[in-house]
């Protein structure tokens, strides 16, 4: 039932969609809306080109690592190469590493969602969404990387946590280009926390995504325990948490100076500890940014690094950015997110 709401307003919306369509033709013509639906492409695809313009002409390289894949403790490497010519923009991902095992390969739709992603913040967000936005930009993902894998790869945290890392890597890039416009890095990772279970018989599944700090920009302070990039989730309220499971939260924090010092400083991570109250019930995270920090920029100090561990019988086991364990009544699940890059040298900062 938790999911089934969610289905029905997605199905709903769709229908909407078609109704409202429908209703345009027959109101309009079909030629007249074909018309209107090719001058809004025309319009968006001049409006990205005029904004491709403003970025200096040349080609911009950077990288960056996620840390691990969950079965081995290899880094994983993403690299992007971008070159502005005029009114185009050319992005490609040769360099990344080859696909790998554990399950953060990102579809080449999320990548390509990702790139789009960074498109509309550095140049005109107010543009008409659509396909005419993107006609100006090529890009090239070679298949069976961590960007573009071949089936059968796992991909379940591609999305979640990949995506995050390739939007870090093109605003390193474009930072070379337009460093005016482009913040410190954010905490890069969406912190998915699942604990499963059963209570007398009956299954439950909690997930949450956990917010933290976003990379300071080059005018002001990173916000503090927010959601940022490739996500949209929201805050869940610990009394509707602990009234759906066999869980209570113990604590609930920003962590103060986890954010990267600087002219401006990056927001602070969360500190989320949750006691488990249930003998059945077992652990799931996917993060990142456990063990390269966000990278602060134009002097700015990097953000603190995120850290996941269980409290049990008092005593600290510290746990992987990607793990799976069973948990006992009393265990206590500890999340601290990362906190975002600070921006500019210190000895710049305001009094």
């Amino acid at each position: 039932m938790e999911r089934a709401g969610d289905i029905r307003a997605q199905i709903a919306a769709n229908n909407l969609g078609a109704m409202r369509m429908t209703e345009h033709i027959q109101k309009y013509g079909v030629n007249a809306y074909t018309e209107f639906a090719a001058s809004i492409i025309t319009y968006s695809e001049k409006r990205m080109r005029h904004a491709i313009t403003k970025i200096p002409d040349g080609t911009y390289t950077a990288e960056d690592f996620m840390d691990d894949d969950g079965v081995t403790d290899q880094p994983v490497k993403i690299a992007v190469t971008l070159k502005i010519a005029g009114s185009t923009i050319t992005i490609s991902f040769e360099g990344t590493d080859r696909q790998r095992r554990g399950n953060i390969n990102a579809p080449y739709a999320v990548t390509l969602s990702a790139v789009y992603y960074v498109l509309r913040c550095v140049t005109d967000p107010e543009i008409p969404p659509n396909h005419g936005c993107y006609l100006p930009v090529s890009i090239t993902v070679p298949e069976g990387t961590v960007s573009n894998p071949n089936p059968p790869a796992a991909v379940s945290s591609g999305n979640v946590e990949t995506s995050q890392r390739i939007v870090d890597v093109l605003l390193l890039a474009l930072h070379k280009a337009i460093p005016h416009k482009i913040p410190a890095q954010s905490q890069g990772t969406m912190n998915n926390v699942v604990i499963g279970g059963t209570v007398n018989g009956v299954g439950f599944t909690y997930y949450e995504t956990i917010a933290g700090g976003q990379g300071a920009l080059p005018d002001k302070n990173g916000a503090d325990g927010i959601h940022t990039h490739m996500t949209n989730t929201a805050n869940t309220p610990i009394e509707a948490l602990e009234l759906s499971y066999p869980l209570r939260v113990e604590r609930y924090e920003l962590i103060h100076d986890s954010g990267g010092n600087g002219k401006f400083r990056g927001g602070c991570g969360i500190r989320r500890a949750i006691k488990v109250l249930t003998d059945d019930a077992t652990l799931s995270i996917q993060s990142e940014r456990r063990k390269y920090q966000p990278k602060g920029l134009c002097g700015g100090e990097d953000g603190r690094a995120g850290k996941n561990y269980l409290i049990r019988d008092n005593k600290r086991i510290y746990l992987p950015s990607k793990v799976t364990i069973c948990l006992e009544t009393g265990d206590l699940v500890v999340i601290e997110t990362p906190g975002g890059g600070g921006y500019g040298k210190v000895k710049e900062k305001m009094k």
